[in-house]
């Protein structure tokens, strides 16, 4: 079923959502000449967004189909757009958001994948890292390569750090390894030599060789994927790309044909991990990039509701079926990593496979509204398995016995057992509250509301762990942060979150349950490129900077124009730099325009303040060293801009009243019930309150008050 946002200037249907609508301009100007669609691919669910001409937005939600999601896409975009009475003929971009790639990766579905590398670097996959992410213990577990060692071939040669060649390639060894991998089946193969960040062209030439002894064999190659140093992340960077290429590919090519035979005309747009679009062509070529593509679009549209109620700082917080994603934005930007991991062991730092992306950086656990809960050892144990959209929890009536999050919040009284997804699924209270009973209550010795409050409370535990290491760990106080909580279950545990962390304000989104959709719209089409050049920051040769920097603007630049972008493509420029000596850099802003001595001066006076913000001290008289200098071309204006809400001078908006339960009162609460379609700007809630719409539900405990902005946002005080 879905809703609708209308501009002000629109006519309210009572099933419509006035609150908000899109455009260049806030105040909801129509300037648009066809209309736009983003579908974003979670674990549970499948959200939906179409853009009107008007700017007027209309959003659904369906449930993800497994073990091909595209089913859910096609139906969901089918029905959104009869509904609207659009045209797939009428629709000119379509934007995507998946997990596919994280979850090819998670679940080791791909086979026939090799590397190839240098001799005597064979098991560089399997050595990693001497660092240990938990020192004292002696069984300690990391993700398995992706690619076993007998897949793994050896090639004559050596590029030395400075780019220079000691050993040239040995063709006639190259042509053996490359046949014997594939006579052991692989189908593709990463290539990776060492320092070919530096110089590439051992690496082409193998790609040459490759294409010639096997011309079926799929080959990405490390200097395209990942032109940096550190050989473990790089070859672990692009075994990853190789990894999920196929199913991307394959997946992409497939979804785009299906769209294409509906009459769409338009190019599929795929988001990626460091918040901005590109073509799923380019996407077929660097999987890598596209690996946390829906999360990402969440956080971006976090920030921009941040921006549009005055709040740069803040932590958001993604809370769908399945996961708990969580990034850090400051002043008005997510926070950014080119470190990034995936497929972390117990959720702990560098326990997962390392990528050197572009990628918002955001902690992801299991915690959900899927996450399963059971006595464990003598206590509730949540997650971080998952039951997903198949079987789903028990409330949904699906074949799902285990009992979850969602059954919790179901017992509990904070969903609506007639109004889950706009009603569109009806949910069993009585068979979540067997469920817990027998699975948890009843082991434990409690009741089942202490139970299924027991459950509501560990999840919200686990969560707040990860906001710690999200804010606290990267030298940031959550109490001076702005909380803002989304997906399907965010505004049920967002202000609990926040009051335990101590956070005195919370934004709960309008649509909240499809702000990942949204902010796909909101994405620029963007590319980004790095290199590494290792030197000392003041014997830089600005020059040679310029230089290699025109080189990295017309390579990046060239994608963004393929994607058909009109107008002025932004370059935004930026360095990972370090004091001389240490392993680890900050990345700090490289000034536009010429880059001469006062230039880099103002690199180093920007990477002291930032070292000194992050650890308390810099020393403006310890040499700068420069490691990889990157560069994000950026190009078409985001398109979505929030409205006001039109008022109709009410405060209304009640629907009636029910029960739930609260650990301040002891237990049952009469408590009101709010529309929040109904609800006009300026109108004030105090909880005990429950907020409800179609694509989520709003929990305002005791101790909160609530106050409606002029765009339909719930800004949530919550007493410390």
């Amino acid at each position: 079923m879905a809703s609708r946002w209308s501009t002000p200037s629109a006519t309210r249907r009572d099933s419509a959502t006035r609150t908000a609508s899109c455009s260049r301009a806030r105040s909801g100007g129509a300037d648009f000449v066809s209309y736009r669609i983003g579908f974003d691919v979670g674990g549970t669910f499948t959200d939906f967004v179409l853009q009107s001409p008007a700017g007027e937005l209309t959003t659904a939600k369906r449930l993800t189909t497994y073990p091909d999601p595209s089913e859910a896409c096609l139906a969901g975009l089918d029905a959104l757009l009869a509904a609207a009475g659009v045209a797939w003929s009428d629709v000119a971009q379509a934007v995507h958001g998946t997990t596919l790639g994280s979850n090819v990766v998670i679940e080791r579905k791909a086979r026939g994948v090799g590397l190839l590398t240098t001799r005597g670097f064979r098991d560089v996959l399997l050595i990693g890292r001497e660092k240990r992410y938990q020192v004292y213990d002696l069984q300690i577990e990391k993700p398995r390569p992706l690619v076993p060692r007998r897949l793994i071939g050896e090639v004559t040669e050596r590029v030395l750090a400075d780019g220079s060649v000691r050993t040239p390639l040995d063709e006639a060894d190259a042509r053996r390894a490359i046949r014997a991998l594939v006579e052991s089946g692989v189908t593709t193969l990463a290539i990776c030599l060492l320092h070919a960040y530096l110089n590439p062209q051992h690496e082409k030439r193998l790609a040459a060789l490759a294409a010639a002894e096997a011309p079926h064999l799929t080959v990405t190659l490390s200097h395209e994927v990942s032109p940096t140093f550190r050989e473990y992340e790089r070859t672990s960077t692009t075994v990853v790309n190789a990894y999920v290429m196929t199913a991307v590919r394959d997946y992409l090519r497939g979804l785009g044909a299906a769209l294409g035979g509906r009459g769409y005309r338009g190019r599929l747009f795929v988001m990626q991990s460091s918040g901005g679009v590109a073509t799923a062509d380019a996407m077929e070529r660097y999987p890598v990039r596209m690996i946390e593509s829906g999360p990402a679009a969440g956080a971006l549209m976090a920030a921009a509701y941040g921006e549009l109620t005055g709040h740069r700082d803040l932590i958001a917080f993604d809370m769908g079926g399945t996961t708990a994603k969580l990034a850090l934005v400051e002043n008005g930007r997510p926070y950014t990593t080119t470190a990034f991991e995936l497929h972390r062991v117990h959720g702990a730092a560098g326990s997962g496979l390392p990528m050197n992306i572009q990628a918002i950086d955001l902690v992801e656990i299991g915690a959900g509204g899927g996450s399963i809960a059971r006595a464990h050892l003598g206590v509730i144990a949540v997650g971080p398995e998952s039951a997903s959209s198949v079987p789903g929890p028990v409330c949904y009536g699906r074949g799902g016995i285990e009992p979850t999050v969602t059954d919790a919040d179901l017992v509990l009284g904070y969903l609506n057992a007639d109004y889950f997804a706009g009603g569109s699924l009806r949910l069993d209270r009585d068979g979540a509250r067997r469920a817990i009973a027998t699975r948890v209550a009843q082991p434990l010795g409690l009741a089942v509301e202490d139970a299924a409050w027991g459950v509501h409370a560990i999840v919200n535990t686990n969560m707040e762990l990860a906001t710690r290491v999200v804010s606290i760990e990267r030298g940031r106080d959550p109490r001076d942060l702005t909380f803002v909580a989304f997906g399907g279950s965010g505004p049920v545990h967002g202000c609990r979150l926040a009051q335990a962390l101590g956070i005195p304000r919370v934004i709960l989104p309008a649509a909240a349950g499809v702000t990942a959709a949204i902010g796909l719209l909101a994405a620029e089409v963007k590319f980004d490129v790095a290199r590494t050049w290792v030197r000392r920051l003041d014997a830089l040769d600005p020059a040679a900077l310029t230089t290699m920097y025109d080189e990295m603007a017309a390579q990046a630049a060239a994608v963004v124009r393929g994607a058909a972008v009109a107008g002025n493509v932004t370059l935004a420029r930026s360095l990972d730099a370090r004091y001389v000596g240490q392993g680890y850099e900050l990345t700090v802003p490289v000034p536009a325009g010429r880059l001469d001595a006062a230039a880099l001066a103002r690199i180093r006076a920007a990477f002291d303040e930032i070292y000194a913000a992050r650890y308390g001290y810099a020393n403006p008289m310890e040499p700068v060293e420069t490691v990889t200098w990157k560069l994000a071309a950026v190009g078409g204006a985001p398109r979505v801009a929030l409205a006001k809400a039109a008022s109709d001078g009410r405060d209304g908006g009640l629907k009636g009243r029910r029960r739930a339960w609260f650990p301040e009162t002891r237990g049952w609460t009469e408590c009101a019930v709010y529309d929040r379609y109904a609800l006009a700007p300026g109108a004030r809630l105090d909880g005990p309150a429950i907020v409800e719409e179609r694509e989520s539900t709003s929990v305002l405990p005791p101790g909160t008050s609530a106050t409606v902005d002029e765009y339909a946002n719930l800004i949530v005080e919550v007493a410390r």
